[in-house]
């Protein structure tokens, strides 16, 4: 099996940077370290099984397709499209957010 690649939007990015500095902020180094390894393995196990995630959301903001998968022991959910050669990552948002209102904002979409 191929795994496919995450690639992360401009958005993704800077999800995944706010969430380390909050980390490394409130817990320090060792934290922040657990997240990044979490967070990895999140996306090496939708790489390899993208159509694990759910499409719960998909319906709801009319994305066919979109999917998302959960950060184990974080409270993290990473939003994708599975393409052809690659996973294109929308966001990584907090699971207590209105995630609807936050995937829709355009200008982080883009």
């Amino acid at each position: 099996m191929t795994a496919k690649p995450a690639v992360l939007r401009p958005a993704a990015v800077i999800d995944v940077e706010d969430a380390t500095a909050y980390y490394a902020q409130e817990g320090g180094t060792a934290l922040a370290t657990r997240w990044v390894g979490a967070l990895e393995a999140a996306f090496r196990h939708i790489s390899l099984h993208p159509a694990t995630g759910s499409t719960r959301y998909a319906a709801v903001l009319d994305l066919p397709g979109l999917r998302f998968s959960a950060v184990t022991r974080f409270p993290y959910l990473i939003f994708y499209l599975e393409c052809d050669d690659h996973l294109d990552v929308w966001r990584v948002l907090q699971a207590q957010k209105n995630i609807p209102a936050w995937l829709a904002e355009q200008d982080k979409i883009a």
